[in-house]
């Protein structure tokens, strides 16, 4: 006997109905291509909650009494898009959501790195620099 208990039932169709509103499109949406070959992808940040609860009523029929619910909140902003031309992509927020030092510092890191790649340019044989 694997009958399953309402509860149950009331959970599987809530996380059913959250796994088809989020999934990985949601995060980084479709790509946009521009007529000058620039592709864009919007970035979003999403999170969800989810509760369920229920209560079974003692009965003098056979047929047990439940009652129970189960509700969910997906919440889904967004936050960057990033922009992919002639081989370099780039971050563009929408606005500051830097609300902590780690985030500063993952936000800063694409530009350190394209300053740190241009000076190893510069000092390549035939550029005037030492290898």
């Amino acid at each position: 006997m694997s009958e399953q208990h309402p509860l149950q039932g009331l959970m599987d169709v809530a996380l059913q109905r959250i796994k088809e509103m989020v999934d990985s499109n949601t995060i980084i949406g479709e790509p946009i291509t521009m007529a000058d070959g620039t592709l864009i992808l919007p970035v979003s940040r999403v999170s969800f909650g989810f509760a369920s609860g229920g209560s079974d009523f003692p009965s003098k029929s056979p047929k047990d009494l439940f009652g129970g619910g189960s509700g969910a909140r997906v919440s889904i902003s967004p936050v960057a898009f990033l922009v992919v031309k002639d081989g370099n992509v780039r971050m563009m927020q929408l606005a500051s959501q830097e609300t902590n030092t780690t985030d500063r510092i993952v936000n800063a890191l694409p530009d350190v790195l394209d300053k740190l790649q241009d000076l190893f340019k510069k000092d390549k044989p035939g550029t005037g620099g030492q290898e």
